[in-house]
């Protein structure tokens, strides 16, 4: 089950096609979806959990708390909205790919993709722009 929260004026325009996409990659890549929880926040709010349970004193456009068990994959996203807009500018992108970009990377994380080293996020960006292509067909 893939749940939809918001901590803030904001909410996505077409959640049930997004839930559709997420359970068919996660279908695709060979897991079972279980219980996915996507928190949607702004900068204040991500950068205390990321001070609090990370010990980073910065700010992110995700957090993700994987319970993932086997290939069922579960766990808490938590996006800042903010930071999507901000990167969607930087990136010259719309902020619908940018979103659904940070969407989907919670999700690759949970199958076991990084984006610790340079090499990590060639292939995590690469997994991206696969979903999205995905989305975008």
């Amino acid at each position: 089950m893939i749940l939809f929260n918001y901590e803030i004026d904001f909410k996505l325009e077409n959640e049930k096609a997004i839930q559709n996409w997420i359970s068919g990659i996660i279908e695709n890549y060979g897991f079972n979806e279980g219980e996915i929880n996507y928190i949607f926040c702004d900068d204040d709010y991500l950068l205390k959990l990321n001070v609090e349970f990370l010990e980073h004193d910065t700010l992110t456009d995700i957090i993700s708390f994987d319970y993932t068990m086997g290939r069922l994959i579960s766990g808490d996203i938590f996006i800042s909205v903010e930071r999507v807009l901000e990167n969607a500018k930087i990136f010259n992108q719309t902020f619908d790919n940018e979103i659904n970009r940070v969407i989907i990377h919670g999700i690759l994380h949970y199958f076991g993709f990084t984006d610790k080293t340079e090499k990590d996020k060639e292939i995590m960006r690469a997994e991206e722009d696969k979903c999205l292509a995905v989305f975008n067909s």
